[in-house]
């Protein structure tokens, strides 16, 4: 198997729930969404930040960092996926 091959290519979604009753908490939560744009991640939806890495090692830094980034109160499960898997993803948007 190629090291490059689709299944040690990865994907981490990272999906969130964060306290946002104060204005303390908001601050902390927004902190919290420009991490991960500043780690490489984009937005899927509001609460569902993803990123491509090149394999587990590399997910595993990041989930460390989210780990440390996590806001009081926050909850976050982190799901990691083979390029492969990724590829099955059916999205739809909008009104078909």
């Amino acid at each position: 198997m190629s090291e490059l091959s689709g299944y040690r290519l990865m994907w981490i979604m990272t999906l969130f729930d964060l306290p946002v009753g104060t204005k303390k908490e908001r601050k902390a939560a927004t902190d919290f969404r420009k991490l991960l744009l500043d780690q490489g991640f984009e937005m899927a939806q509001f609460s569902v930040y993803m990123r491509f890495c090149s394999g587990k090692e590399q997910t595993e830094t990041y989930c460390k960092r989210i780990r440390e980034a996590l806001p009081e109160g926050g909850k976050v499960d982190i799901l990691t996926i083979t390029e492969k898997q990724y590829e099955n993803i059916i999205s739809f948007a909008g009104h078909v």
